[in-house]
């Protein structure tokens, strides 16, 4: 009977202990404390680092949608190249930019190239004689090269800017930077104080006797000029040939070309003077009396300087050929009329041409006008009128017009005759 539980209660020996609520309560705190739950991800984007490498320098960036660089352009041919950062990378564009045959940055990356040059050989020769070197682009050498042919073919300084000669370099080197005219001028000065420096040191340090030869004239814009030329054999037995003054004088008598020329020697020390080669002119008389004494003084001459004025021996013929000239004046000037007749009018010059392949001459050269004062020029006039000597016989009897206008300056059989004469004789000369 005291065994007997009352509801609710549980019995004393129970093996089982269910725990209270409290405890229950407990337990599912520290549960909840121990489970913290993680913490949130911020949604803040990282900062993108800018690319440090420099091939981007020389390069387009090409992205996709989601702005991320796919391919790189290069800046100077255009090709394009697939750069993505975790698949390809940078190292193809890295070999592109120092092998761009247009970028002018890669010129010292570049390998040199294998050039052939050939060796002048004798004529009779087949076989194809060279040296093989090597080729690596240089501004510097090329552009000096450029202003050595502008010198030596005599071309305009605006020969640089032409379209046609700008062409040719896009295609026979890319990377040569074309300068200016006047970067070009101021090149050709800096050669030339190159090399009159060079010839001074020559002269100097050798002691050869130097030829001379001068001449003067006026221009066109009425000023006086002369020029010095110095002809001198060096050690090898080989002749030279150089320019030495180019000037502007004051006037073409006697005692200022000899002042400018014993300046000029004095500039360049050039003191052993063997002789000094001028035209017939009577003002060189008085130049050459005045630089003998100048010379003697120097004690550098020899024979005291008897036989150190040399007379130009082309001028001399020239005044030969002239007074022969004289013999047969009119029918020269016959001649000159009627070439200057048919030049003058194109008209007529076309008639002329057509009546020459009506009579079957063929020539390559037309008629050709002289120059009164150049016997060289008068002998070409005559040899071409003789081909044409058929010609001008049809045409005084085809056209009315040609007789009247010339009158009495149509040349005759004889006329053309005495020019055939003469023109054997100038060939003598020749």
């Amino acid at each position: 009977m005291d065994n007997i539980s009352t509801p609710g209660s549980q019995p004393p020996n129970s093996s089982i202990v269910e725990p209270t609520v409290v405890e229950a309560q407990t337990v599912e705190a520290n549960n909840q404390q121990n489970e913290q739950p993680p913490a949130a991800v911020s949604g803040k984007k990282r900062k993108e680092v800018e690319s440090r490498s420099r091939v981007w320098d020389h390069y387009v960036r090409i992205k996709d949608s989601n702005n991320i660089t796919i391919q790189a352009k290069c800046v100077y041919c255009a090709k394009v190249y697939k750069c993505e950062s975790k698949r390809h990378g940078t190292s193809s564009l890295i070999a592109h930019m120092l092998s761009c045959l247009k970028n002018p940055h890669s010129k010292d990356t570049r390998q040199s190239l294998l050039t052939f040059q050939a060796v002048n050989t004798p004529k009779s020769s087949e076989t194809t004689v060279g040296e093989i070197g090597c080729w690596v682009f240089n501004q510097d050498l090329i552009r000096r090269a450029l202003v050595k042919m502008i010198i030596i073919d005599e071309l305009p300084f605006r020969f640089v800017e032409g379209l046609g000669f700008r062409m040719f370099i896009v295609v026979a080197c890319p990377r040569f930077i074309v300068p200016s005219r006047w970067t070009i001028s101021r090149d050709i000065l800096v050669v030339y104080e190159e090399e009159r420096l060079k010839l001074k040191a020559f002269l100097r340090e050798t002691s050869h006797r130097v030829s001379i030869t001068t001449d003067s004239w006026t221009s066109i814009q009425r000023i006086n000029y002369m020029v010095v030329t110095a002809h001198f054999i060096d050690s090898e037995w080989k002749l030279h040939k150089n320019i030495i003054a180019f000037v502007p004088v004051t006037s073409h008598k006697g005692e200022y070309l000899a002042k400018a020329l014993e300046t000029c020697l004095l500039e360049w020390g050039l003191r052993n003077v063997f002789s000094v080669t001028v035209d017939n002119a009577s003002s060189n008389d008085t130049a050459m009396g005045f630089l003998k004494k100048k010379i003697v003084s120097w004690g550098t001459s020899t024979v005291k300087a008897k036989y150190i004025h040399m007379r130009c021996i082309a001028h001399i013929l020239n005044l030969v050929v002239q007074d022969g000239l004289k013999e047969c004046d009119s029918s020269v000037k016959k001649v000159r009329e009627v070439v200057r007749y048919v030049r003058n009018s194109p008209a007529r010059l076309k008639k002329f041409r057509d009546l020459a392949d009506l009579l079957g001459i063929e020539q390559r050269s037309s008629l050709c006008l002289d120059v009164p004062t150049r016997w060289n020029s008068t002998y070409l006039m005559l040899q071409s009128a003789l081909t044409y000597q058929k010609v001008f016989e049809s045409c005084e009897e085809s056209d009315s017009s040609f007789k009247s206008d010339l009158g009495d300056s149509v040349p005759n059989f004889y006329g053309l005759g005495v020019c055939e004469q003469f023109g054997g004789v100038v060939e003598m000369f020749l």
